[in-house]
């Protein structure tokens, strides 16, 4: 399909001068100071934008078809044109927009950025408060289905008593959040914005919660000795110890005398130091390269979104058994229309570092209580050996049936159930 540059230009401009319409969605390009201002935040996103991205789907150039019957080189083929063809033709954006506009949200200024989040209290005068903080590729929208059997546990086969306020925040540079204009926006920093956000919400007491990128922040905020931080729950720990790090990092063998469990963990870890971590190599060393295709090309970001979705969902490589073709593109159409494909992957390059690693995590300086839930399609699955080593003040250790790397997307009940026990103790 030809198109003509200079009106697709034209309708690319246009499109963006709109997106600056939307309260609390244009990117401030002064540096305005902080206020105790909470905006409300409503989602209306130009129609332009959509058009815009249904004619670059249409203009996609493909590459030839790959040339093995498994996924060892990346998304198949059929499967990302199946669902490209879905996004062009069927895929409706408003409905995302209803979800999002259902639930309160809000924009206020911390650090110098606008930080987009969603606020929904609880019924319940007792709640908790907890903040709980998305990963990458994956956004607010992976959250949602959690808000209720968190905020109403009566609903959702739990008590009253297990009742949260939840604050769900967007990352700087991811979804409607404000992109950094300079370095250092890495999850010490985020963790500081969070307990901002918090206590001008009016808590002085709360407990943090994280998966993927969220884990690290909760981690940052658990060694950063925050007033009111009542304790942390992660379902992506940093437990991988010293020893176990540096075999990995230098291509040895497995170590002798692991159990069953850290053999298992030692496996896993070894597919991602070697053939499974890619995605995060460009983006630790180069996010701004890989920023340009995921800004260009929608069919770029989706099938370097849907590649991780495939392999961290427990769903045995086809993320589409466990998450909906609208939920998948949700995520992904978020980052399309906020154009945050380079900015959410220069957080790899603010922190170079290993994720999984005790060391580099700096687990052991975490003051406050830990609660720990392992999920089965998880990247790895933390042995409790090594979460024992790696959390001091670690009060809760288990094991779930079901759910992957996107546990609260995957299986919003069991994930409810499991930040009920965590932070039972804690209440």
């Amino acid at each position: 399909m030809k198109t003509n540059t200079k009106s697709f230009a034209g309708k690319i401009i246009a499109g963006a001068l709109l997106l600056l319409t939307i309260p609390g969605f244009a990117q401030t390009t002064t540096a305005a100071k902080d206020t105790a201002q909470i905006r409300p935040f409503h989602v209306n996103v130009p129609e332009a934008a959509l058009t815009d991205l249904r004619q670059r789907i249409q203009a996609t150039r493909w590459p030839a078809k790959e040339t093995v019957i498994d996924r060892t080189q990346g998304v198949n083929l059929d499967q990302i044109q199946t669902l490209v063809k879905y996004w062009g033709t069927d895929y409706d954006w408003r409905k995302a927009e209803v979800k999002l506009n259902a639930l309160p949200q809000f924009i206020t200024k911390i650090d110098g950025l606008d930080i987009h989040f969603i606020h929904v209290r609880s019924k319940n005068p007792n709640a908790l408060p907890i903040i709980i903080t998305h990963g990458w590729p994956g956004s607010v929208f992976e959250l949602l289905k959690i808000i209720g059997p968190l905020t109403d546990p009566e609903a959702y086969g739990g008590k009253a008593s297990d009742a949260f306020d939840v604050v769900i925040p967007s990352m700087p540079g991811y979804g409607f959040s404000e992109q950094p204009k300079t370095t250092g926006w890495g999850p010490d920093r985020i963790g500081k914005a969070w307990d901002v956000l918090m206590k001008r919400l009016g808590y002085n007491h709360y407990v943090a919660q994280g998966g993927d990128w969220g884990s690290v922040i909760a981690d940052a905020m658990g060694r950063q000795k925050l007033t009111g931080l009542l304790g942390i729950h992660v379902n992506m720990p940093a437990t991988v110890p010293p020893n176990i790090a540096k075999v990995l990092q230098s291509g040895g063998p497995e170590p002798a005398g692991l159990t069953a469990k850290e053999k298992a963990a030692f496996k896993s870890m070894n597919y991602l130091y070697t053939k499974g971590g890619g995605y995060a190599g460009i983006m630790v060393t180069r996010p701004q390269t890989i920023g340009y295709s995921l800004t260009d090309s929608p069919v770029g970001l989706a099938s370097f979104f849907l590649d991780k979705f495939n392999d961290w969902t427990y769903s045995g490589g086809n993320a589409q058994k466990v998450l909906t073709k609208d939920e998948i593109l949700d995520d992904i159409t978020l980052y399309w229309l906020t154009n945050t494909g380079a900015s959410s992957a220069q957080l790899y390059w603010e922190n170079n570092t290993n994720n999984f690693n005790v060391v580099e995590q700096r687990t052991r300086e975490i003051t406050v209580p830990v609660a720990v839930s392992v999920f089965p399609g998880e990247i790895y699955q933390a042995p409790k050996t090594w979460a024992e080593k790696a959390y001091p003040h670690l009060i809760y250790f288990h094991e779930a049936n079901n759910g992957g790397h996107f546990a609260q997307w995957e299986q919003p009940q069991i994930f409810a159930e499991e930040l009920r026990a965590a932070f039972k103790t804690l209440r």
